[in-house]
């Protein structure tokens, strides 16, 4: 398997050198000569065809060898020590220390390193080779191939019975590397067999008494198996299985299925073994349309409830029991979306379980996913239906949808209450609000106003609510002291707002960009309670009209080692009051991340239900530096300053509604400073951090991460999360404080360890940890390692378990990286 240098096209017999000789083979009954003082000579018909991508006209061959002779119709090559023999012929290439080649029936033969490369790129390497009269079929002596893909097959002997069918007798196939910097190398897996076929027409390989090989070590025998050709993207076959242990469920064994119906649809059937409860059955449906494509995934299972529980009610939880009657659980995934010609699309996600900790329990793999045009986050499923019409000028988008919450009960999510059954207690459905519909809407016209960019806005939303819920949702003088039969409160809302802006340059380099925004809110509300003399139907509308002025002066210096570039931001802007009526609730306003794009936001906060009024001056600058390609860093400072408080930005603390605070950080008269940058010192090193300080200099919230790769593969990843935007501590207070750990280190060659970890700073509690052994090479990825899940959802205390990963070159993963560490 040597590869030479190009052959050389000129060759001077006159001189001994070497010779080449192009010979020209026509039909049976064409004639055939041969220039002998030419370097390349050629048999023309009457008319000669148009000469092929490689400059030979049909049945035309060229030969590049060290001698050549000729008897007959067969040509004979032989090279020299340092150079094979060269031969070219419709798309095909031989090369061979010695060669031959019948012009009348158009086969060959060669000998001695002997390497085949057919017109698709395939390659073939001999120590002895026939081909047919189409150099496709042959038969092959120390037959090795390497395909498209980087997988290797060799044999003892090879014969192409067709264009499709070849047959291996005791073979090798492997999709590792056999070479590498230091030569040759025992491939990390391998299959060997007695025979082999491999189908292209089938697009399968076959084996006869195979074995499979880790390194030098066998591991498994059977009589017969069979893959799909590495050509093929997907084929009906096991999957790669999943074991895991779990000691609610003991010894789990996921044996996936792809079963492939046609080229645009396949079943995925994935039942899930237990040793300890029954099993889970998995299965997904996809299936492709000329504009879009569905996607339903579900499982379903008869079994008991099952854990750590106390039953007898003496305060101690009995290990890994079963109790209650089976009951039918199920889960279901699906999503849709579709993107005909024109300007609408459309689609929907179908999201449900019926246990709060069904996923939880049964380590369903990644439950919790972003599809459609609104989405859940982790531990709410979401439910849509979606349709949006998009011009280069406009947007509008309709949907509806609900949700299913699997979190526990914020109210006591700092503690380990359950329910008189031993259950933790979950968020009620009832409280989250039905959505049907909600509508967004913007246009702009092609020309400019007035020299600036006109803006067009409009929302519309309905929400429908079961249960009564009051703050932060509801104004808390509104939530009277007793709730009890109380039903929830609906909401409409209806806004429409119009926004110029035009950005004018002075030739002093400053960029002024003027702005006028005015907006109108139109509520209708349902089952207010009787609070503050109100009640029942309530119709309320409010208005504001802003305008205002930013203005912001780029200077950059350039250095021999970096660029600089300073950027001081300011706004001006002016308002009308906000006219927060209390009546309104806050549905979609009550989180606000102030960071360096929002702060300059005429609306900063998320929603419509909360609005900003009056007048603010809000001032920032930010500084950056790049010393190459890769290599910067970046901080943002800035803060606002508001001529007037705005109280209807607090809300109660939980634990003693009378007390308010602000987690806005927008009430008081100057907000939160906004600190915000990134450093990235090479391109293996990047990082970023963000947060807001109050004025007292406390962190209130803040985000920080860190990536870095060091050597090949080594690598790790540390993210920080942190709200303390509550000051009032209680056994209510939401606040939290986490961080996140990923890695990988290898240790000697491609063996290593990993790592990956949540902890929760608040509780003194690591809530996800797994540590695990790594063999890792360019075929194969293996881990085996020890997790437990602490997280408060769990029915009990924690679980513990070990997993086994496994992902495998051509044939696939056992769902690495599974794990929902976020």
């Amino acid at each position: 398997m040597q590869s030479d240098r190009r052959p050389r096209r000129f060759i001077d017999f006159r001189q001994g050198l070497l010779a080449g000789v192009a010979l020209a083979a026509w039909a049976p009954l064409a004639a055939s000569a041969i220039a002998q003082t030419q370097a390349q000579a050629q048999t023309q018909a009457p008319q000669t065809p148009p000469p092929a991508a490689d400059g030979l006209t049909e049945g035309a061959v060229y030969v590049d060898a060290a001698g050549v002779t000729r008897q007959g119709d067969v040509v004979t090559a032989v090279g020299a020590p340092d150079q094979r023999v060269y031969l070219r012929t419709r798309g095909h290439v031989l090369r061979g220390e010695s060669l031959s080649y019948d012009l009348l029936a158009g086969t060959a033969t060669a000998d001695g390193r002997v390497e085949a490369v057919a017109p698709g790129g395939t390659v073939v390497y001999a120590s002895h080779l026939e081909l047919d009269k189409d150099l496709e079929a042959g038969v092959a002596v120390d037959f090795a191939t390497r395909l498209s893909n980087g997988a290797s097959l060799m044999a003892a002997t090879a014969v192409r019975r067709t264009e499709t069918v070849s047959e291996l007798n005791y073979a090798l196939f492997t999709p590792c590397p056999i070479c590498d910097e230091k030569g040759p190398r025992r491939p990390t897996i391998s299959i060997q067999a007695e025979k082999v076929v491999q189908d292209e027409q089938l697009r399968a390989v076959l084996y006869r008494n195979a074995v499979f090989y880790v390194g030098p070590v066998p591991v498994f025998y059977t009589p017969y198996f069979a893959h799909p050709d590495p050509s093929v993207e997907r084929a009906s076959g096991l999957l790669v299985p999943i074991i895991n242990y779990d000691q609610g469920r003991g010894v789990s064994v996921e044996v996936p299925y792809l079963h492939v119906v046609s080229r645009s649809e396949d079943w995925l059937i994935s039942p899930q073994i237990n040793t300890r409860i029954a099993p889970l059955l998995n299965l997904q449906w996809r299936r492709r349309f000329a504009d879009g494509m569905i996607v339903a995934r579900g499982g379903y299972t008869h079994e008991r409830n099952f854990g750590d529980f106390d039953l007898n009610g003496d305060g101690q939880f009995e290990s890994n029991v079963r109790f209650g009657d089976r009951e039918h659980r199920s889960y279901l995934l699906s999503h849709g979306a579709f993107d005909p010609d024109g300007p609408w699309r459309y689609g929907f996600t179908a999201e449900r379980t019926s246990d709060k900790t069904l996923f939880d329990r049964y380590d369903v793999r990644t439950p919790y996913q972003d599809n459609g045009l609104y989405y859940g986050d982790r531990r709410r499923l979401i439910s849509q239906i979606y349709a949006e019409h998009q011009t280069d000028r406009s947007y509008v988008s309709v949907a509806a949808f609900s949700i299913q919450s699997l979190r526990v009960d914020p109210r006591f999510a700092a503690t380990d209450f359950r329910d008189p059954n031993g259950y933790k207690v979950f968020e009620s459905d009832g409280d989250l609000p039905l959505v049907a519909p909600l509508v967004e809407a913007r246009w702009e016209p092609h020309a400019l106003v007035f020299g600036g960019r006109l803006r067009l806005k409009g929302s519309a939303v309905a929400l429908y609510r079961e249960n009564f819920v009051g703050a932060p949702i509801l104004n808390p003088d509104l939530v009277p002291a007793v709730t009890t039969g109380l039903g929830g409160v609906d909401s409409r809302r209806i806004t429409g707002q119009m926004e110029w802006r035009r950005t004018v340059i002075l030739p002093v380099g400053l960029r002024v960009e003027p702005f006028l925004d005015t907006r109108v809110d139109l509520y209708s509300l349902s089952d207010l309670p009787p609070m503050m003399g109100f009640g029942g139907n309530e119709t309320v509308s409010r208005s504001r009209l802003s305008a205002g002025v930013d203005v912001s002066y780029p200077l950059i210096k350039r250095t021999a080692g970096a660029d600089i570039v300073l950027e001081p931001l300011a706004q001006m802007s002016v308002s009308s009051s906000a006219d927060l009526d209390p009546r309104i609730p806050n549905e979609d306003a009550q989180i606000i991340e102030l960071d360096e794009s929002s702060l300059f936001r005429m609306d900063r906060f998320s929603g419509y239900d909360l609005i900003e009024g009056g007048a603010r001056l809000t001032a920032g600058g930010r500084a950056t530096i790049r010393w190459s390609e890769g290599r910067s860093a970046s901080l943002f400072v800035g803060r606002s300053h508001r001529f007037n408080r705005e109280d209807a930005f607090r809300t109660s603390i939980p634990d003693d509604p009378a007390r308010l605070y602000d987690p806005s950080g927008l009430a008081s008269e100057t907000s939160d400073w906004v600190v915000q940058g990134s450093f990235s010192p090479s391109d293996r090193i990047r990082s970023w951090a963000h947060a807001t300080i109050d004025g007292s200099g406390d962190v209130r919230r803040a985000e920080a991460a860190l990536d870095g790769r060091w050597g090949r593969r080594n690598l790790a990843s540390v993210s920080y999360i942190l709200d303390r935007a509550n000051p009032q501590p209680g056994p209510l207070n939401r606040n939290y404080e986490f961080v996140q750990l990923t890695g990988q280190q290898f240790v000697y060659g491609n063996w290593g360890f990993t790592v990956a970890g949540i902890a929760d700073l608040k509780e003194n509690e690591i809530t996800r940890s797994e540590v695990g052994l790594l063999f890792d090479d360019d075929c194969l990825r293996f881990e085996l390692g020890f997790r437990r899940d602490n997280t408060r959802v769990r029915p009990s205390g924690p679980s513990e378990g070990v997993y086994v990963r496994l992902n495998l070159a051509t044939f696939g993963g056992s769902g690495y990286g599974q794990g929902e560490m976020r």
